[in-house]
């Protein structure tokens, strides 16, 4: 049997819509190992709902604290899904370093004052070249802060299907080969497949660039309900090993190491 985890999950606290009990029988069913919390914490931005309140970050660390003691069949782990912004770096660094995380996820969704999974709005008269070299220049910056253990849904620009005129290679080429040189660990995220795209973060065409340059992965289903958690993993399993991957990585305590699959 396959170890697998699912480190990219979202209960109530942030904007999943159940508790973090509900997902329990679920990732039991899906065949995982272990499965994680990454709340949504954006600094530096007015609350919105889908992120969680920085007042309930000591619940919730508790919370998970007591739902991994009564929890036997499957292991608990804790994360946190951070908004990166440039600039910033010293102040997220300094809110999560002594926080009790297994793992940092930092993710990617505002350029400028809006987020660009916000709706198709935020793409209207914009120059698609242009705005995929930009946001993935925000990316490289967030890898290069060498604050966060995982990246999150690296191409999330792509959430819309809106597509470049040339080819986006070297864009890819270029974030694996930060990842590499910062070793930071990337995401096949499975919650693409239920987006208008229609399939996983990063483009599937580009992860022989990952693998090239043996960038750690992991996969994820980024789940806002039970029912998605482990979602379509049999599929990304099976992509990454088709690519050439055998391994993945796994988190205790900020700690990584890889196992097979």
């Amino acid at each position: 049997m396959i170890y697998r985890t699912d480190y990219h999950i979202h209960s109530t606290y942030s904007d999943g819509r159940s508790s973090p009990e509900e997902y329990i029988g679920p990732a039991v069913n899906a065949g995982l190992s272990e499965i994680g919390f990454s709340e949504h914490l954006t600094l530096f931005r007015e609350p919105e709902d889908w992120n969680m309140n920085q007042e309930k970050m000591t619940s919730y660390i508790n919370h998970l604290v007591r739902l991994r003691k009564q929890t036997l069949n499957i292991k608990i782990k804790t994360g946190l899904e951070f908004d990166f912004f440039p600039g910033k770096e010293e102040e997220i660094r300094t809110f999560v370093e002594h926080l009790p995380l297994d793992y940092i996820i930092g993710s990617v969704h505002y350029m400028g004052e809006k987020t660009v999974d916000s709706g198709p709005g935020f793409y209207e008269g914009k120059n698609y070249d242009t705005l995929f070299e930009s946001y993935f220049e925000i990316v490289c910056a967030a890898v290069q802060s060498e604050i966060f253990d995982i990246i999150g849904h690296c191409d999330l620009i792509r959430i819309f299907g809106y597509k470049t005129d040339g080819n986006m290679e070297h864009l890819y080429r270029k974030l694996a080969k930060t990842m590499k040189k910062h070793d930071v660990v990337f995401e096949v995220n499975t919650n693409g497949r239920n987006r208008p795209l229609a399939d996983f973060y990063p483009d599937r065409k580009f992860l022989s660039v990952f693998k090239k340059e043996n960038v750690p992965v992991c996969v994820n289903s980024d789940a806002h309900m039970p029912s998605r958690v482990g979602q379509y993993f049999d599929e990304a399993y099976e992509l990454l090993r088709y690519t050439g991957y055998n391994e993945m990585a796994v988190f205790d305590k900020r700690v990584r190491r890889m196992v097979s699959f």
